[in-house]
Formats: structure tokens, sequence, C-alpha cells
């Protein structure tokens, strides 16, 4: 990467960091596409998650798993997919399968099926002592609705529970969890989370531009954000550096914001 000293750039963190993370969504990217996502992207990626089932019929997985780890970066498997084991009562099957596929992340969500929230936190626990968790907080289905109350109840439980960070559910789609059905923040139930919840320990899901936007508007270039579409994952880091018209004034001084256009 060719480094050009420009002025009024916003710090980034530097891998492995715990804040400013991106997740990206793998929903079956070929291992020819892996290669070349890595190739121009994983500086910027923290995390692929393998999203729903797809890893069940994913050919050359290991192949695949093995680009992403070899790069640098931390695989997981979709939430989904631990629902389906747990749905069949296969809890140690899903265990069996995580250490076949030798990864070492987790993702703990209960957004497709209800699981009393104890028995939840129980399994987060049991996970975390060989894994690093990542629990998904909120629904799927746009139908349903968590009180605010209720999310910060749970996203602390799972943090004291073991999970590393707690996910903010918005799906791949971006109009529900966190969103509203226009795909707007829910700023609101944003705001309760943030009153209670420690921003670095958030990893908000934001696979719609607009979305990443609002956040490094509100938040600063290095907050968490997952789904990221692959194709994604370089206009993020423009965004997160102000190199884009959205965020292109966020991190100048006033001075130079008089060249802003009205």
């Amino acid at each position: 990467m060719i480094h050009v000293d420009l002025p009024f750039i916003p710090e980034r963190s530097l891998k492995p960091r715990q804040t400013g993370i991106a997740m990206v969504m793998d929903k079956g990217l070929s291992l020819r596409e892996a290669e070349d996502l890595v190739s121009v992207g994983s500086e910027y990626i923290d995390y692929v998650k393998l999203g729903f089932g797809t890893s069940l019929v994913t050919l050359d997985l290991q192949k695949k798993i093995r680009v992403y780890k070899e790069a640098g970066i931390s695989v997981y498997l979709g939430g989904t997919l631990f629902e389906a084991f747990f749905i069949r009562d296969r809890f140690d099957d899903f265990r069996k399968f995580i250490d076949q596929l030798g990864l070492d992340t987790v993702e703990i969500s209960d957004g497709s099926m209800t699981i009393d929230h104890d028995v939840k936190c129980e399994h987060i626990n049991i996970l975390s002592k060989q894994y690093t968790v990542l629990s998904e907080v909120g629904s799927k289905e746009s139908g349903i609705l968590i009180s605010p109350n209720k999310w910060v109840e749970m996203m602390q439980k799972e943090l004291q529970a073991g999970s590393y960070k707690v996910i903010a559910e918005a799906r791949e789609s971006g109009n529900v969890g966190i969103y509203k059905p226009t795909g707007k923040a829910h700023v609101s139930l944003i705001n309760k989370i943030l009153s209670k919840i420690d921003i670095q320990k958030i990893l908000w899901e934001a696979p719609i531009k607009a979305q990443q936007v609002w956040f490094i508007k509100n938040f600063g270039c290095n907050v968490n954000l997952g789904n990221i579409p692959p194709s994604e994952i370089i206009p993020l880091e423009t965004l997160r550096l102000g190199l884009r018209g959205d965020t292109f004034f966020q991190f100048l001084p006033p001075k130079l914001k008089k060249f802003k256009p009205v």
C-alpha cells in the first residue's frame, strides 16, 4: 500500500484491534473470490461470517477457511447454523463441527427461534471457555419487537456470560432490529443501549451504506460494523477515513469546512 501524507485523516485502529472492527458476510463466495477479497481487503477485515447455513453446502469449505485464516482473518459460522443444531438437540455435534473446521470463534444467536435466555447464556458460558464467542441480540422477524430495556438486559447478561462482543441484529437486509423497516437507524433504541453498554463491546450490523455513514458520523471512524458485503469493504474504509463524499467533511477542521456546499 502506498503511503501518502494527507493531513486530517482520522487515525484508524490497527489489527489486532478491539475497535474499528469490520465483519464481512460471506454468503457463498467461491474459493477464487475469497482469495480476491483478501488480496485487496485483508488489512480492513477482522471477521468473516459464513452466513446462516452456507457452510454446510459450500464446496472447498476448509480451503476457503484456510485462505481467510492465513490472511489474519477470524472465521465463524452464522448463528442460524447454531440454532439449526440446537433445535435438533445436537449441541455436541455443533462443537465437533467447529473443531473439525479448526475455528476458534463462534456465534450464538436466537434470531430464528425462541431460546430461553438463561439457556442461551449457559451455552455462551460453556463455549466461552474454549472459543471467542460473539452473541447476537435481536430477532430476524420484522414483527417481533423487543423493548429497549430488554435489549440492554440481554446484552448485559450475555457479556457477563462470556461473550467477547454482542452483535446488534439487523439481518443482511438491514431493516429489522436496530433499524426501522425503512432501513433508518432506530435512534432511541441505539441511544438506550449505549447508555448502559460500552460501545466497544458492540458490533453493529450495518449492511447498507447509509447505515455505515450514520454510525461513522455519530460514533467515529473506529465504530465496530458488521454484515458488510465483500464488495463494500474498501468503500467502507474510505467512509471511515473521510475519503468519500458522504463523510468528506466529517474529519476536517472548521477552517476547511467553509468549502462545504450550501
